[in-house]
């Protein structure tokens, strides 16, 4: 037995409070190991010794965006040199070369509502045929199945009619809830000028997608001047909204680096112990959620986090960058499959979608899937490896 009675109770799988989870916060500060302990057994009770990754592309669609985050480096203003818009040509290439390198997920990216203040990007989609970027991206995705690689969108705050015309070929979708504080979007705190990150909007679109019944992924940015009770309540809402509507296939807990084109270029990131502290938290929070860390935000130590619960490494490409990290590349899905090992996990590649969600999309996206798909619902290892 544990020494802490709320451990004791989740892995007796009875459920536990916010203020348990602070407490359990508090004691770990000093000594996670109970913490850290309790999180290995639930994660081998629910998801065994496997670990799992996507194998992605990612597409930079365009990253102008309407608001403005003082630690992101993804938002480009037009004239600059990182800006992306890509044409309906540069969208096929990049599929074909995707396709080359057996990538299974095309993970679409864009900026909030770029047309919204953009005279430039008006121009752009209306030389492409679209009169919003939301229209691009259903045509992106069409793209994308036809040259047999699976949508996944992130694409900020989409509306509800929106998601709805996405499900259609999309396999699953992304929106970060990054935090549930209303705090974090006072003057002078990171969300002040974002106005899509005010969390009743985030919220709501994320409770849309619950409606509509299409499998989500969200998360939460660790180290930007959060409080400990705000992640934890952050972590509640993820929770409640999945307890709703079963949609929630996966949290991202991503750790905050700091940039150095951004405001936030000093902020020191996020600790490591914290960092490993809320990861094993959001485990005993929620014991049967698909958890991953960005491996490449913790380049030197990502594999010690299979010890404090995580079961997925998110997407990895073999190909494009990572956009919105772009000083942090992704480890060579080798090395990753070798320090999986020595951990004693084995390494499998999944569908931008988990197979416990496949109820939940068309007959027509699972028989695209079928084609390269196991029996465990993996993406079968002579196509990936």
């Amino acid at each position: 037995m544990l020494d802490s009675e709320s451990l004791n109770n989740v892995l007796e799988d009875k459920m536990i409070s916010s203020q348990d989870a602070a407490e359990i916060f508090q004691k770990a500060k000093s000594n996670p190991s109970e913490l850290f302990l309790t999180a290995q057994k639930l994660r081998s009770r629910f998801k065994g010794n496997t670990v799992t990754f996507s194998k992605k592309a990612f597409f930079n669609i365009i990253n102008m965006c309407r608001d403005t985050c003082t630690y992101c480096t993804y938002k480009a203003e037009p004239g600059e040199e990182k800006l992306s818009m890509m044409s309906k040509e540069q969208i096929k290439q990049m599929l074909k070369l995707s396709k080359k390198y057996r990538c299974v997920e095309a993970l679409f990216v864009t900026g909030e509502r770029p047309e919204q203040k953009y005279q430039e990007a008006r121009d752009w989609l209306k030389e492409n045929g679209f009169k919003s970027t939301a229209e691009y991206l259903a045509f992106a995705s069409e793209l994308a199945l036809d040259e047999g690689l699976f949508p996944h969108t992130n694409a900020g705050n989409l509306t509800f009619e929106e998601m709805r015309e996405l499900k259609k070929t999309n396999v699953s979708m992304g929106l970060m809830l990054e935090n549930s504080s209303e705090r974090l979007t006072e003057k002078g705190m990171p969300h002040y000028l974002a106005a899509s990150k005010r969390p009743e909007q985030r919220l709501e679109a994320l409770e849309n997608a619950g409606k509509l019944k299409i499998p989500m992924t969200t998360g939460i940015l660790i180290g930007i001047g959060e409080t400990p009770e705000e992640v934890i309540e952050s972590l509640f809402a993820i929770k409640d909204l999945h307890e709703k509507y079963g949609n929630i296939q996966e949290v991202i807990l991503q750790n905050f680096q700091p940039k150095p084109d951004t405001l936030m270029k000093d902020f020191p990131s996020a600790a490591e112990n914290y960092f490993k502290i809320i990861v094993a938290l959001s485990r005993v929070i929620m014991p049967e959620m698909n958890i991953q860390i960005p491996p490449n935000l913790s380049p030197k130590s990502y594999q010690s986090f299979l010890s404090v619960g995580i079961n997925d490494w998110g997407g990895i490409s073999p190909l494009t960058p990572d956009y919105v990290n772009p000083e942090f590349s992704w480890p060579e899905i080798k090395k990753i499959d070798e320090n999986s090992k020595k951990a004693g996990f084995d390494l499998k590649c999944r569908f931008p979608i988990y197979p416990e969600f496949f109820s939940f999309i068309s007959k027509e996206l699972r028989e695209k899937m079928a084609l390269i798909e196991d029996k465990e619902g993996m993406v079968r290892e002579e196509y990936w490896r």
